[in-house]
């Protein structure tokens, strides 16, 4: 009987020292979403291009056991000489990480019903060494594959950064659709 308990009770052990074991060896893995890390919470900030100047707000904040990143954007363009009707954008972005590619792909919703599909470009420097994330079109629903896409985001600060979407029409060279700069919420007033 003793033995048998004493069994018992060096499995138990056994078991939960090979618990922990795992749980370090997941503690030491690299968290392939890293680069997203900056982005979680909340930001307002201005927006200027093709749709004329406005406001934005957007969230980011992991979802799903942190496997995935969601942002949320609402993008305001009052009536203007340069958009007369005005507009109310938003869209619904999932970022995830591709493990058979090793990089990150960013998938937009848009209220429009075009859904944008980008990968993680290679790492690149911004002005004055500041970090940036480039992600480039693959594919597209409810637009044709022939034009490109591109969303860059540059790092001016943990609180803040500068995001540029850009488009290319089948055959033509990437032009700035809109530029925005965010301020994480709660920081300094926008005005620049």
């Amino acid at each position: 009987m003793k033995n048998k308990f004493s069994n018992a009770v060096a499995g138990v052990l056994l078991f939960g020292l090979g618990l922990c074991g795992l749980a370090h060896a997941a503690e030491g893995k690299p968290d392939p979403l890293a680069a997203l890390a900056r982005f979680i919470g909340e930001w307002t900030g201005v927006s200027s291009g093709e749709p004329g100047d406005g406001e934005v707000t957007r969230s980011y904040r992991y979802v799903m056991n942190k496997r995935y990143v969601q942002e949320t954007n609402i993008s305001r363009y009052p009536a203007q000489p340069k958009n007369k009707g005005g507009e109310v954008h938003e869209h619904l972005s999932m970022f995830s990480h591709d493990k058979a590619r090793k990089l990150i792909v960013l998938r937009q919703f848009h209220i429009e019903g075009f859904v944008n599909t980008f990968r993680q470009a290679l790492p690149t420097e911004g002005v004055e060494g500041r970090a940036t994330l480039v992600f480039d079109s693959e594919a597209f629903e409810n637009l044709s594959s022939s034009w490109q896409a591109r969303e860059s985001y540059e790092f001016l600060s943990d609180d803040e950064f500068i995001e540029v979407f850009e488009l290319a029409p089948p055959g033509k060279p990437f032009s700035v659709y809109s530029r925005s700069h965010f301020k994480r919420k709660g920081t300094s007033d926008h005005k620049q």
